[in-house]
């Protein structure tokens, strides 16, 4: 790297040698330049001496960069130096600090007289009257020496360089922040706890009640605790996060599509002008939120401006001379008769639509908004959902019947749910239009549950024994009668069955003084009874329904396989097995030669020649079945209801082994 002096280009032709010169080429050797580069690299290296300033007598970093050391060739110097890269005092120019600046507003001080280079308008000091702001008096405050205007302030004389012109926040005042943001958000704390004070007296908000049930917002109970202006703790180690700061869930402009073919965003303008998820994927909902600022640049009068422009050129192809720059009037105008032309034009021919095909009534309907059931009836939810102010909006109905109560429900079918059954609300029946028992079912219900979730009952004895003894049998017989549970035949012993033949008489006649002195609750448990013995043989017939439609099932495959089985061995029968068509094709004698397969190929299509031809056309004929389907539309095809599963024969398959066109074939482009 070279270290001499940039001399000028008049130096250089004083001294006698040119530009183009060979001398130049001569002077700067190659081993000059090497030895250069050799004493770089040690300087680098530390083994020799740094260069010295000849200015300053520091050292210079052999470290800088080439482009920064050397010195140009319009400074004037006697050796290496930094001199360049510093700042010359000599040319400096005072600018403006960036606590200097214009003042606005006024001092606030009024005079009573008027002053000599005051305004002759308002009176005050700091203009004159070609720049006053002020309406302009009939007479002036010079002649009247009233209303005199506060002085302006003095303005310093800045002198701003080139990024303080630019700057866009130079001579902003912090303390406006203060009052324009701060008190706001102050006023808007104030404001929530006056609103909470006269809910919680109205009683439309309990005091006592958890936040989270709250009608106010979430953001109040935090409010009532914290000062808006509070500060922050930048300690990561207690830092905590306070709810009332402006939330930054809105991302700037130029964070929203980072790539880079992505639309440009200008920094000085703050803007966007396109849509900068136009095309992406997954972002549809963010494309609806923020459009780009062109999008204001097609609301408004603007759509009408461009629609007038449009049918300015409409109207000049078809002879009419008009301009939209030219004559605006004259384009309004026209088109506004244009407009009402057309409307009357579309009237006419509407109203001969009608009368003559009729359907006047369709037309006459209801707006949409009564149509959707919209009214204006205010409903206010919390943030969780929750219904805190007006009345529930009621569901859709669909066009099917619905809440039909049948046989005294005050519910429909399918209300309630139990064990995997549907049933009614109203009485908790299980049974599909059975009659409604109201609070009964309720006990019915309970009392059953109850029956089959406990283990097997035993025969116990009353808490309460009546007072006289013939009735003792009956709860006996009651404990008995109540087990929900299936007892067969086969299942009693032959001892239980002795004996019950023998005791049948005794326990006729107990049941019968028993019944006598039943009362509600046993009468209630007979009902119980019968209505779980309703259900156990509703529940048998179900099942032996299933078990009958399985077994149906089931039969048909079995007849199904044994078809196809049937099937197969008559094509076996007449194909003959595989072993004797090879015995059929060679000869039996071994001197003769064997056909080959080209012979016995050809001969086997000679066979089926008839038979593949008509395979092939009927490949061809559903080919163009296809072809038209495919180019019809969707709602014009027809039903696929019935599709041949048979196996393909030989024939079929040498016919679709014909037919297909492989994809790598080169002539299958030019294939139909």
């Amino acid at each position: 790297m070279s270290r001499a002096p940039q001399l000028p280009v008049s130096a250089l032709i004083k001294q006698g040698k040119g530009l183009d010169e060979e001398d130049q080429a001569t002077k700067r050797r190659r081993n000059d330049f090497r030895e250069l580069k050799e004493l770089e690299e040690q300087r680098k290296a530390g083994t020799a001496p740094a260069m010295v300033d000849c200015e300053t007598g520091r050292d210079i970093n052999p470290h800088i960069p080439e482009f920064i050391e050397k010195t140009p060739w319009y400074v004037e110097t006697d050796g290496p130096t930094l001199k360049h890269q510093r700042p010359h005092p000599e040319r400096a120019t005072k600018f403006a600090k960036l606590d200097e600046w214009y003042r606005k507003g006024t001092t606030g001080k009024v005079a009573f007289k008027f002053r000599k280079g005051a305004c002759e308008n308002c009176g005050a000091m700091g203009h004159k009257k070609k720049e006053c702001l002020e309406r302009p008096r009939s007479i002036g405050a010079k002649y009247t020496e009233k209303d005199i205007a506060p002085d302006d302030f003095v303005q310093p004389n800045l002198s701003l360089n080139y990024d303080s012109k630019r700057d866009r926040w130079n001579g902003y005042d912090p303390a406006s922040h203060t009052e324009t943001v701060v008190k706001e958000f102050e006023n808007m704390a104030e404001i929530a706890k006056i609103m909470k004070a006269e809910k919680i007296k109205k009683g439309e908000l309990d005091p006592e009640a958890p936040e989270d049930d709250a009608a106010g917002d979430d953001d109040e109970k935090y409010a009532d605790e914290m000062n808006p202006a509070s500060s922050v703790d930048l300690d990561s180690r207690t830092r905590i996060t306070v709810r009332n700061l402006r939330i930054r869930e809105d991302p700037a402009k130029y964070l929203l599509n980072l790539n880079e073919n992505g639309p440009y965003y200008d920094p000085k303008s703050r803007s966007m002008r396109e849509n900068p998820f136009l095309g992406v994927k997954g972002k549809e909902v963010e494309a609806a939120k923020f459009a780009g600022e062109n999008y204001t640049r097609y609301t408004g009068e603007v759509i009408q401006a461009n629609q007038a422009q449009v049918f300015a050129w409409s109207a000049r192809s078809k002879g009419i001379d008009v301009n939209a720059m030219a004559e605006p009037t004259k384009l309004e105008v026209l088109q506004k008769n244009f407009d009402k032309e057309r409307a009357e034009m579309t009237e006419t021919a509407k109203k001969s639509l009608i009368e003559k095909y009729g359907g006047e009534e369709h037309l006459e309907a209801p707006a949409k908004e009564l149509l959707l059931a919209q009214t204006e009836q205010y409903v206010e939810y919390n943030r969780k959902g929750k219904l805190i102010k007006g009345e529930k909006r009621p569901l859709l109905k669909t066009k099917y019947d619905e809440d039909l109560l049948i046989n005294n429900h005050t519910s429909v079918w399918g209300s309630y749910w139990r064990e995997g059954k549907w049933g009614y609300k109203c009485c908790h029946s299980l049974l599909k239009n059975s009659y409604c028992v109201g609070e009964k079912g309720y006990a019915l219900e309970k009392e059953l549950f109850t029956r089959v979730a406990a283990p097997k009952p035993t025969p116990v004895a009353p808490v309460v024994e009546p007072e006289t003894s013939t009735p003792a049998p009956a709860p006996a017989k009651k404990a008995e009668s109540s087990k929900p549970e299936k007892t067969s035949k086969k299942k009693r012993s032959k001892s239980e069955s002795s004996s019950s033949s023998s005791d049948s008489s005794s326990e006729s006649e107990a049941e019968s003084e028993s019944e006598k002195q039943k009362g509600p609750a046993e009468e209630l448990d007979s009902e119980a009874e019968r209505e779980y013995q309703k259900q156990i043989e509703a529940e048998k017939k179900e099942e032996k329904e299933r078990k009958e439609r399985r077994d149906h099932k089931r039969k048909m495959k079995r007849e199904k396989r044994k078809r196809q089985k049937e099937r197969r061995r008559e094509t076996r029968e007449k194909e003959g097995p595989r072993h004797s068509r090879k015995r059929k094709a060679s000869p039996s004698s071994s001197s003769s030669e064997s056909e080959s397969e080209d012979d016995v190929s050809a001969k086997k299509k000679k066979k089926h020649a008839p038979e593949l031809s008509a395979a092939i056309k009927k490949i061809r004929k559903e080919m163009k079945e296809g072809k038209e389907l495919a180019g019809m539309d969707d709602r014009d095809r027809g039903f696929h209801s019935q599709y041949e599963t048979k196996k393909m024969t030989e024939v079929e398959l040498e016919a679709y082994n014909l037919m297909k066109i492989h994809s790598s074939d080169p002539m299958a482009s030019l294939m139909k």
